[in-house]
């Protein structure tokens, strides 16, 4: 991690990052990321209700989901393969960025011209493939975003993009339901696949990153083709596969673990604990506003869109402050504000209900999500080798969320047992396995510079 504890730039120069085409940029294509995902879950279940289908079948569909998680499986394949033709014309991540959205928009006009009634097995097929581009799409937008600029500016680039994800989340949800009332669920999805353009039209305009393979990563590759019995000099197909499958799918992994050495269990296991906090407190968090006695409305005014602008304004904040301070200051930072605002909870749950004491919690909460969320982002993104980024990203990601939504599983129990402000000590209480980790990485670990260009974002 080398001099990350350090300032990097003044307060002035670190709030002009804002201004970069590339930072900015990452609004519409967190915009285009975050569309797609309620359009294959709440919104479409709302869309299973209205048209009659059962609670069985509607509980189906959620299974679409699973691509998010397993997305690290055809990470490497993006990672590695060009397309024919628009590889030459945009470049690796962009090609790859483009055809996924041309897939959700696609899916989703199926989707929306398909009869619900006796077509829904093939509106079925089409939100897997809309989830499975999905998913696609995100891993080659945070190839993208990890690769066009260099780890200081990560934060800001995390920024924008929540700022985006955001948005497009309000627009597949209350959006499509407004378009859904007035007209129909059809038209509404149709809507949905126009907006869609705004990605297509950002990958257009967008520069392709310029990174490559250094030839300390080609060497590791020859390396470990060597240790698992790939001989070069031969040249037939099963040879090219397996040469492939281990520069792509083992090669990421082994150069994690050589580059981190002893300390990349621990960093793993951070990733794995570092939204614990959050995650298990947001499981109970709408049943709790509703057993305080809060109306569906006040909780919408408040969670849904005062808490918007709360969660944005702590991603832009966090990426300031990783432009000021560097990575590990802020990501401390973000985890012992999460901890510390879910004893909040327990204060506001011991409390007669007060609307302004909620919007003070809810305020607290949000805008230590969005530090924490950027920051904990650009942290990822420092991890990872150029050479590498698609697949190693995918693996982060994935990791950073299991951990969290098992404990998740147990949050009701807590609560049925003990209580709703004992559970909120003990979802603070997860985070400081967080902080203890993030202390013990800034105070003992000295990075190991990478190669310049390919790395070095720590």
């Amino acid at each position: 991690m080398g001099d990350i504890q350090e300032p990097k730039r003044s307060w002035r120069e670190a709030l002009l990052v804002y201004r970069k085409p590339r930072v900015l940029g990452m609004i519409f294509l967190g915009f285009s990321a975050g569309l797609p995902f309620l359009l294959v879950f709440s919104t479409l279940s709302a869309w299973l209700t209205d048209a009659g289908l059962s609670r069985t079948l509607i509980g189906y569909f959620s299974w679409v989901g699973i691509t998010y998680s397993i997305k690290v499986f055809w990470a490497p394949v993006i990672d590695r393969l060009p397309l024919p033709f628009l590889s030459r014309l945009l470049g690796r991540r962009r090609s790859w960025m483009l055809l996924a959205q041309i897939c959700i928009a696609l899916g989703l006009s199926g989707m929306a011209l398909s009869n619900v009634q006796t077509g829904i097995s093939q509106i079925a097929f089409l939100a897997l493939f809309v989830a499975f581009s999905s998913a696609t799409q995100d891993i080659t937008i945070d190839a993208y975003r990890i690769e066009a600029e260099e780890g200081a500016l990560q934060g800001a680039m995390a920024a924008t993009y929540v700022f985006g994800y955001r948005l497009a989340l309000l627009a597949a949800g209350a959006g499509a339901f407004y378009l859904a009332e007035f007209s129909s669920w059809p038209v509404a999805y149709l809507c949905m696949a126009g907006l869609m353009l705004v990605g297509m039209a950002t990958t257009l305009v967008i520069k392709e990153p310029r990174v490559g393979v250094s030839a300390a990563s080609r060497l590791l590759e020859l390396r470990v083709e060597a240790l698992v019995g790939i001989k070069p000099t031969r040249h037939s197909l099963s040879v090219r596969l397996a040469a492939w499958f281990s520069d792509a799918v083992v090669t990421p992994f082994v150069e994690f673990f050589s580059r981190n050495g002893r300390f990349a269990l621990t960093i793993l296991l951070l990733i794995g604990l570092y939204k614990v906090s959050d995650i298990t407190m947001g499981v109970m968090a709408n049943p709790f506003y509703l057993d305080m006695g809060f109306s569906k409305t006040q909780i919408a005014d408040v969670t849904k869109i005062f808490g918007f602008f709360m969660t944005i304004a702590g991603a832009a904040l966090g990426g300031l402050l990783v432009v000021r301070y560097g990575l590990m200051r802020p990501l401390l930072l973000g985890a012992v504000m999460v901890a510390l605002t879910n004893l909040l909870f327990a204060l506001l749950a011991v409390s007669l209900p007060d609307i302004r004491l909620l919007a003070l919690v809810i305020s607290a909460d949000n805008l230590s999500g969005g530090i924490a969320t950027s920051v904990f982002i650009a942290y990822l993104s420092s991890l990872t080798n150029t050479a590498y980024t698609a697949t190693q990203y995918a693996l982060f990601s994935s990791l950073m969320t299991l951990p969290a939504k098992m404990l998740g599983g147990f949050s009701g129990v807590i609560v049925d047992g003990f209580g709703y402000p004992w559970f909120f000590i003990y979802a603070s209480a997860t985070g400081i396995p967080a902080i203890l980790l993030v202390t013990y990485l800034a105070k003992h670990w000295v990075g190991k510079m990478a190669d310049a260009g390919e790395s070095g974002k720590l």
